[in-house]
């Protein structure tokens, strides 16, 4: 059985075979996820980094997510983005929920993903992703953000045009 998937809520979804993709999803209504929720969305992926995944870099902003990752593959196919994005939205909404006392839903069901074109298109994702917090006003310097984890091994270090100073 492979685990293509193609489908359309009110974006269309396709997985091409090994492609690195890069994911947006947004919490429900827009919640500013406060520091513990962050912290706990970032263990989430970090635990699942290698089981479902290769995780490239995370940004977990205040109310949404953005991730560069590679789907594994296994003998079935590669692991599917409909079954990576409901492991890590549910458990981390079911954490999350446990460690605030709060009641409901955290994410939205729709998410933003991209398979990248080329391998070179990568670092400057990465770079987009990791200029959010600053872009945001919530620091001055990408290396400052504290829900923000990055993959060298393998393409090196991305030069961050723009990182200045120190958190603001």
């Amino acid at each position: 059985m492979l685990r293509r998937y193609e489908y359309r809520r009110r974006l269309p979804h396709y997985q091409p075979d090994f492609k690195i993709f890069f994911i947006t999803f947004c919490t429900y209504q827009r919640w500013e996820l406060p520091g513990r929720a962050r912290q706990i969305v970032l263990d989430v992926f970090l635990r699942g980094d290698g089981k479902l995944f290769e995780l490239l870099a995370l940004v977990v902003m205040p109310d949404h997510v953005h991730v560069a990752l590679n789907p594994l593959g296994h003998m079935d196919g590669q692991v599917s983005l409909p079954e990576i994005l409901q492991a890590i939205k549910s458990t981390s909404s079911h954490r999350i929920n446990k460690e605030l006392g709060h009641r409901g839903t955290v994410w939205q069901q729709e998410s933003f993903d991209r398979g990248l074109r080329q391998e070179e298109q990568l670092g400057d994702k990465i770079e987009y992703m990791l200029l959010n917090p600053v872009r945001a006003g919530l620091v001055r310097d990408p290396m400052a953000y504290r829900w923000m984890w990055r993959k060298t091994q393998g393409w090196g270090e991305i030069a961050l045009s723009g990182s200045s100073g120190s958190e603001g």
